[in-house]
């Protein structure tokens, strides 16, 4: 029973998963820290408001809205979102790009017509299905295959 969760805990996609996490966690406190640090004393600033904007709030009656908070989180997010995309999905799209095979063509996908009976037929075919007429490969992928006659 323990050799079974060790096996799935030793398997590469939850370490994996794992160091993730943990990454991903340290990067949001660094966005956190400078959203913090420098972006909402300069938005406190430019509002008008005294220090941290992220202690803005207001009363209504008892209650107590510290809505400062919430646009500080959002901040936060956009900038953490920001910078994912542009330094970590863009360049790695880029290289899956430059790395990704091209599938082969599936030599029976083209089609065209019989000149005889105007039947659809493979473009690699050398005789129709429906009329038996022999007709010349039209495919590129023609010399590649063997006429069956």
């Amino acid at each position: 029973m323990l050799n079974g969760f060790k096996d799935f805990i030793l398997r590469g996609n939850i370490v994996s998963m794992a160091i993730g996490l943990a990454v991903g966690s340290a990067f949001t406190a660094v966005v956190t820290g400078f959203s913090k640090a420098f972006i909402t004393p300069l938005i406190g600033l430019a509002t008008g408001s005294v220090g941290d904007f992220s202690e803005a709030k207001f009363t209504l009656g008892k209650t107590v809205f510290p809505y400062g908070l919430a646009i500080a989180a959002a901040i936060a997010f956009v900038i953490t979102a920001a910078v994912l995309y542009f330094l970590i999905v863009v360049p790695m799209a880029k290289v899956q790009e430059k790395f990704a095979k091209e599938e082969a063509a599936d030599p029976k996908s083209a089609k065209r017509d019989c000149p005889r009976c105007f039947t659809e037929i493979p473009a690699i075919a050398s005789r129709c299905a429906h009329c038996t007429s022999e007709v010349e490969p039209t495919s590129v992928l023609a010399e590649k295959i063997p006429a069956a006659r």
